[in-house]
C-alpha cells in the first residue's frame, strides 16, 4: 500500500525543511519528498495526517550493543564479549543478537530506527559488528550490513581482562602489540593467499586472518574504542601504520586533538555522554565534546552504547549537546545521516530522500524539544510503533504474531 504523510514540518536533513510537506511512500522506499503542492498522492494511498507535527528519518544509532547484551536477564544475556581470545576477529555480533531484546521497543519508542551492534571492548579485536533495522521477526529480516565494521579496542578495558589473568596484554603497549601482530600477520597471510591463488595450488583459509585482510584492502572500515588522548594518537599511529579506514569511537578526550582529528578527515562517534565518570579514562568527559569537534570539522555522530545509556535517551543526549554548544543541524546530523555515512548505510537510511528505505517518524514536535515524543515509527514502509496520546502510552507491532 502506498502511504502519504502529509502536511507535516519535513526535515529531510541533506536538504531544506519544508513546511506543510510530503512524503510519499511505495514498496517500502521513499518515492517523493516535497511542498504538498508538489507531491501527488495516488489514489488509494492511505494518508497520514502529520499537520502541525515534525518528519524526520529514523535515527540511527552508530555504536551499541542492542541484542548482545540483553536487559533484564542477567549472565544468560550477555554475549557481549567472547574474553577467551584476544584476537576475535572471526567473531560476529550478528551470531549472538536476539531480535526479541526489550531493547529494541525501546529504540522505536526513541524513534531509533537503525542500529549498528557491536562486540564489546574487552579483547584489543572484539569482532564484526552487524548494522540492523529495530524490527524484523529474524535478523536476517532486519539485516542492513555485515559486516559493518570490525571492532578493536585501546586503553583500560582489554589490558584489565588479560592482565587479571596474567595474559598477554596486561599493558597499553601489550594492546597495541596483540593489533599490529595479528595485522602484520594477515598482511603475510595475503600475499601467500594470492600466492597461492596465482599458482592454482590449495590454501588453508584462517577465517580470523581472512577478516583483517578486509580490514587492510580497506573494504571494511576498523572501528577503534578509545577515550584518553595518548589511545586516540595510538589509533591513529596504527591505522598510519597499516593503512585502514579509522573510525574512532567514543573519544572522550577527542576535544584535546579536535584539530589533528580534523585534519586526518577521521570520523567519529562520541559517547556515552549521560554517564559519571566511572573510571580514569573518562574523567575529561564533557557533553561539549561533540560540539567541539563538529566546530572543528569532524565528522560526529552520537551513540548511547546501549544499554551504558538506554537507546531511547540517543536523543536526549542530543539535545544536551545542544545545550553545551553543538549546532542544532550537527545535532541531528549527528544521529542519521552523519552515522549512515560514517558507517556505509547512506544508500539505505539517514534521510528523506527518494529510493532510500521508508523509516520515517512522526513526531509531536520539534525532536530537540525534550517534551516531543515518537508517535509513528514506520521501518521500511511498515508502521511499527505507535503512541497513543490519549492512553499515554505506546505500542509496538509484534513481528512474530500480529498479522497484516
Amino acid at each position: 500500500m502506498d502511504i502519504a504523510i502529509t502536511s507535516g514540518y519535513v526535515v529531510p536533513v541533506d536538504g531544506d525543511p519544508v513546511d506543510g510537506g510530503t512524503v510519499l511512500i511505495s514498496d517500502g522506499r521513499i518515492t517523493a519528498v516535497g511542498p504538498g503542492s508538489e507531491v501527488t498522492v495516488p489514489a488509494g494511498a492511505r494518508v497520514v495526517d502529520a499537520a502541525g507535527k515534525w518528519v524526520l528519518p529514523g535515527f540511527v544509532e552508530a555504536h551499541g550493543h542492542i541484542g548482545v547484551h540483553e536487559e533484564s536477564v542477567g549472565w544468560a544475556g550477555d554475549d557481549t564479549n567472547e574474553m577467551t581470545d584476544p584476537n576475535g576477529a572471526r567473531m560476529r555480533a550478528l551470531d549472538a543478537v536476539n531480535p526479541a531484546d526489550l531493547g529494541f521497543v525501546d529504540a522505536l519508542a526513541g524513534g531509533v530506527t537503525s542500529s549498528v551492534i557491536k562486540p564489546g571492548s574487552g579483547n584489543p579485536i572484539g569482532g564484526q559488528t552487524v548494522a540492523v533495522k529495530c524490527w524484523g521477526r529474524s535478523m536476517e529480516d532486519r539485516l542492513l550490513k555485515e559486516p559493518a565494521s570490525v571492532k578493536s579496542a585501546l586503553g583500560e578495558n582489554p589490558k584489565r581482562v588479560y592482565g587479571n589473568k596474567d595474559r598477554l596484554p596486561s599493558t597499553r603497549q601489550g594492546v597495541a602489540a596483540v593489533i599490529r601482530d595479528a595485522l602484520t600477520k594477515a598482511q603475510d597471510y595475503k600475499a601467500k593467499r594470492d600466492h597461492a591463488a596465482a599458482e592454482g595450488t590449495p590454501f588453508d583459509r584462517d577465517n580470523t586472518l581472512e577478516v583483517l585482510v578486509r580490514v587492510l584492502e580497506g573494504e571494511v572500515p576498523w572501528c577503534q574504542h578509545t577515550h584518553r588522548a595518548d589511545d586516540i594518537h595510538t589509533a591513529i599511529r596504527l591505522a598510519d601504520e597499516f593503512g585502514y579506514r579509522l573510525v574512532i569511537n567514543h573519544t572522550t578526550e577527542g576535544h584535546l586533538l579536535a584539530d589533528e582529528i580534523a585534519e586526518r578527515g577521521i570520523p567519529v562517534i562520541s559517547g556515552p555522554l549521560m554517564t559519571s565518570r566511572s573510571k580514569l579514562e573518562v574523567s575529561q568527559r564533557t557533553l561539549a565534546n561533540p560540539g567541539i569537534l563538529d566546530r572543528a570539522g569532524v565528522k560526529v555522530a552520537l551513540t548511547t552504547d546501549h544499554p551504558v545509556i538506554p537507546i531511547d535517551f540517543l536523543i536526549y543526549q542530543a539535545i544536551l549537546c545542544v545545550k553545551e554548544g553543538l549546532d542544532r543541524d550537527s545535532a541531528i546530523r549527528a544521529i542519521t545521516l552523519n552515522p549512515a555515512e560514517i558507517m556505509g548505510l547512506e544508500d539505505r537510511v539517514g534521510a528523506l530522500r527518494p529510493g532510500l528505505d521508508a523509516d520515517v517518524v512522526v513526531w509531536s514536535g520539534d525532536p530537540l524539544d525534550v517534551m516531543s515524543r515518537a508517535l509513528q515509527v514506520f521501518v521500511g514502509g511498515r508502521e511499527v510503533y505507535t503512541f497513543d496520546e490519549g492512553a499515554g502510552r505506546g505500542e509496538a507491532l509484534d513481528p512474530y504474531y500480529r498479522e497484516d
